[in-house]
């Protein structure tokens, strides 16, 4: 008897937590299935990425003060005319500028080795490229794929940017004038993946970018699992290093990531200016999920814009925030025609100082000669399950240009320094047991 109270009570316990547990979808907002692309997460082993170059087999030196960027890109190109395989960063620090992989190769770092990007932005050569929203000729990243199908960057070493002169660089040249640009002071990207399918990041550590972290152009069926993103915030600000900028991709899932930047987390671009939607380079973000993250420092752990014309389907789920500033960020451009909608965002714990973030994004504004400003829009946007502690919850001040349309908000407990909540300037906002500082809103 005593052995079936324990097995009682013990299966009590199990309903209990699993009652307890909030369900998780597997539709997209507009309701169409996730498929088993977003279900599944598979790393992938060593051994399936085909032969192993390591790099130190091939006369390339363990020395963290020798720019050894040739000898490296000797094994891609090695790796990639014998029909691909993996190029292995083995332990140790080796020195590198731009490197590009070629077709049916990919990069492994083991744990303990570091490739580190060079501090001289001459071994980064300019090429056509992709930033901020522009098709323009710009510095190379660290590592670079381009129509490198399945490429997969795998290893629990590091990728390091080694951005602290190009950060001083940048902050003294905004000393000298406040409203320089950011390109104007040369940078490069950690990561830069273009026009690329079936791409996998897992488990390496994205360090001290010099400019962006990671940026996904122009690909479908990206996957970043267990990644862990990291640039400081100080003594020396880190700027711009967004940990993950998705532009113009379909099928993005984030995954265990720990992400904590000088700028936003994860940031969906696609291209900005008054005719922006009409430019064949730039396009939509379609099918992005975001789950089982941890937010330290950033700006904002999931923005939409600046450089943006249309965010369709995202969902950020089952994420702890920290130290977020903000945890979902509209950026309302108003030189640019934008539309997100179809945007969830559900079982969130933590702290940040605002929650909801929709105002107009102003800085560096140019209609470039058109007459009229473009309207931009955010519609069927589901707020639910958030658990936080914030200044702000809801800062919300909109333009005359832009339109918020079927926000639903259910399931919030907040406790919030400012409990301010104007419905007005959504139309069609639905209220489901939401509680502002144990206050019920209606």
């Amino acid at each position: 008897m005593r052995k079936l109270f324990f097995l009682f009570v013990a299966l009590l316990f199990l309903v209990d937590k699993l009652s307890a547990q909030k369900p998780t979808s597997s539709l997209f907002p507009d309701g169409t299935p996730m498929g088993n692309w977003f279900t599944t997460v598979k790393k992938v082993s060593l051994g399936q990425l085909g032969k192993a170059y390591r790099i130190t087999d091939f006369g390339v030196k363990q020395d963290s003060n020798l720019v050894q960027t040739e000898a490296i890109q000797k094994v891609i190109d090695s790796a990639a005319a014998q029909g691909g395989g993996v190029v292995v960063i083995p332990q140790g620090t080796f020195l590198s500028g731009a490197l590009f992989f070629k077709p049916k190769t990919h990069l492994h770092v083991v744990e303990g080795g570091t490739l580190k990007g060079s501090d001289n932005i001459a071994d980064y050569p300019k090429l056509p490229s992709r930033m901020e929203g522009q098709s323009l000729d710009y510095f190379t990243a660290l590592v670079n794929a381009y129509q490198v199908d399945g490429f997969t960057i795998s290893g629990k070493g590091t990728i390091d940017g080694n951005g602290l002169r190009y950060w001083e660089a940048f902050w003294q040249r905004r000393k000298e004038n406040p409203n320089c640009t950011n390109l104007e002071v040369s940078r490069p990207r950690l990561v830069f993946v273009w026009k690329s399918n079936n791409v996998q990041v897992q488990d390496v550590r994205l360090h001290n970018a010099g400019f962006w972290t990671s940026h996904y152009y122009q690909c479908q069926n990206v996957k970043v699992i267990d990644a862990h993103i990291y640039s400081p915030y100080k003594p020396v600000k880190a700027p711009s290093t967004d940990a993950i900028d998705i532009d113009a991709c379909t099928n993005v899932h984030i995954k265990g990531c720990y992400m904590s930047v000088n700028d936003d987390a994860i940031a969906l671009k696609g291209g900005k200016g008054p005719w922006a939607d009409r430019v064949p380079n730039n396009g939509p973000n379609k099918n992005i999920l975001i789950e089982d993250c941890e937010f330290g420092f950033c700006h904002s752990a999931l923005t939409c814009g600046s450089e943006a014309i249309h965010n369709r389907n995202v969902v950020m789920r089952n994420c702890h925030v920290s130290e977020a500033d903000r945890v979902l960020w509209l950026k309302m451009r108003p030189d640019t025609p934008q539309l997100y909608e179809f945007i969830r965002v559900e079982n969130i714990k933590g702290q940040s100082n605002s929650f909801l973030y929709v105002k107009p994004w102003t800085q560096f504004f140019d209609l470039q000669g058109r007459k009229d400003v473009p309207l931009s829009y955010s519609n069927n946007v589901t707020i639910k399950n958030i658990d936080l502690t914030c200044s702000i919850f809801y800062n919300v001040a909109i333009s005359q240009y832009d339109k918020l349309s079927n926000f639903s908000f259910e399931n919030i407990n907040v406790q919030s320094k400012n409990p301010a909540f104007d419905q007005t300037v959504i139309k069609g906002i639905r209220m489901k047991n939401v509680q502002l500082n144990g206050q019920k809103i209606e």
